[in-house]
C-alpha cells in the first residue's frame, strides 16, 4: 500500500524587515506585528500552493483526477472541525528523485485531540519505469485512534498501463472478526459493503486482484474491493471509472464518515485493556506497512537521501519512530 510531516518555512533576517521598521523615526505601535503577520501570510500562501500541487494529481486521467479530488475534498470538508492543518516540511510534501524520473506529493492532516481521527493521508506517486511505462499511484487513507474501535478507510488506484489498473477500496478492520462477530455485523453486514465489490465484479473487465503480499491480504476486510480492471481500451477504462468505480468509492466513504468517523454526542467508552490492544494493533499495522512498502520501494524510486527524509517524516506522523 502506498501510504503516502514541523519546520520553519521562512527564516527571520534583517533583509526581510518592512521599510517602515527600518527608519529612524519612532515606529508605529503596530510595526512590531508587521513582520510576523507578513510571514504568517506567506506561510499560508505557501501552504495553499502545496495543497493545490497535491490536488492536481497531474499524471492521471481527468476522470481519475476528479474522483480523487472529490474524495479528498469530501473528507476534508466533512471532517474540517476535527483536523489540524498539514504541517509537513515542503520537501516532504512534494519531492522528486535526482534525475526527475519520479515525483510524489504527500498531504497529511492529524486529528484534533478530542477527535476520533488520528490522521488523514493522501498521496500521489509517479515513476517512469526503465521498460518505458509509467507507474501512477493515487491513494487516500484515514486512520482512527484508540478512542474508537471502528474501521479505517482506504482507497488506492495503481496504474502502469493506459488500459488497466488495480483498485483497492476498503474499510480495513481493527478487531479480530472471528472473535468479534458483532463488529463484523455492525460495520460490514449491516452496511452492505460487500455489494460494491459484487457489483464491480459483474463487469466483464473486472477480476479479483490477489496481492503477492500475505500481509496486505490479511490486512483488508472480507468485503474489500481488491480488483484488477483490464478494459483493453483507454476510453472504456475511463467509462468504468466514471460510472462504476467513482460511485462505489463515494458510497464506501459515506459509510465510513457516517458510521465510523462521526463524533458522537455520547461516546462509547473504550476500556483500558481494549484501548491498549487497539494501539498495539494500529502501530504494528503501520510499522509493517512501511517496512513492506516504503522501506523497500522508495529508495529504488527516489534514492537514499530523499527516501530517508520522507520515510522518516512519515514514520514520525504515524507514531512509529
Amino acid at each position: 500500500m502506498a501510504m503516502i510531516f514541523c519546520n520553519t518555512l521562512y527564516s527571520s533576517s534583517p533583509s526581510s524587515l518592512s521599510p517602515l521598521t527600518s527608519t529612524r523615526t519612532k515606529p508605529s505601535r503596530f510595526s512590531k506585528n508587521l513582520k510576523p503577520r507578513a510571514q504568517f501570510q506567506s506561510m499560508e500562501d505557501h501552504d495553499d500552493h502545496l495543497r493545490r500541487k497535491f490536488m492536481e494529481f497531474p499524471y492521471v486521467s481527468p476522470t481519475r483526477k476528479q474522483l480523487m479530488v472529490d474524495l479528498m475534498s469530501t473528507v476534508e470538508n466533512r471532517l474540517q472541525s476535527q483536523l489540524l492543518p498539514c504541517n509537513l516540511p515542503p520537501d516532504v510534501r512534494n519531492f522528486k528523485n535526482p534525475n526527475g524520473s519520479a515525483e510524489a506529493s504527500l498531504h497529511i492532516r492529524s486529528g484534533q485531540k478530542s477527535s476520533p481521527i488520528d490522521f488523514v493521508i493522501g498521496s500521489w506517486i509517479h515513476c517512469k519505469i526503465p521498460t518505458g511505462v509509467s507507474l501512477n499511484i493515487t491513494s487516500i487513507s484515514a486512520f482512527l485512534n484508540s478512542s474508537t474501535k471502528a474501521p479505517n478507510f482506504v482507497v488506492e488506484l495503481i496504474q502502469s498501463s493506459p488500459e488497466s489498473l488495480v483498485l483497492i477500496l476498503d474499510l480495513p478492520h481493527r478487531k479480530d472478526l472471528v472473535l468479534n462477530p458483532d463488529y463484523l455485523k455492525e460495520y460490514y453486514q449491516d452496511t452492505a459493503l460487500d455489494s460494491h465489490r459484487q457489483s464491480l465484479l459483474k463487469l466483464p473487465q473486472v477480476k479479483p486482484y490477489v496481492s503477492p503480499s500475505l500481509f496486505v491480504r490479511s490486512a483488508f476486510s472480507p468485503t474489500a474491493s481488491m480488483l484488477k480492471i483490464d478494459a483493453e481500451e483507454e476510453d472504456k477504462l475511463e467509462e468504468i471509472l466514471r460510472d462504476h468505480v467513482s460511485p462505489a468509492a463515494k458510497e464506501v466513504l459515506e459509510v465510513w464518515l457516517e458510521r465510523c468517523a462521526k463524533e458522537e454526542e455520547e461516546k462509547i467508552v473504550i476500556g483500558e485493556e481494549e484501548r491498549m490492544e487497539l494501539e498495539r494493533r494500529d502501530k504494528s499495522f503501520r510499522r509493517k506497512s512501511i517496512e513492506e512498502d516504503l522501506d523497500l520501494q522508495f529508495p529504488r524510486m527516489f534514492g537514499e537521501e530523499v527516501s530517508s527524509r520522507v520515510v522518516h517524516a512519515i514514520k514520525e506522523a504515524f507514531g512509529v519512530l
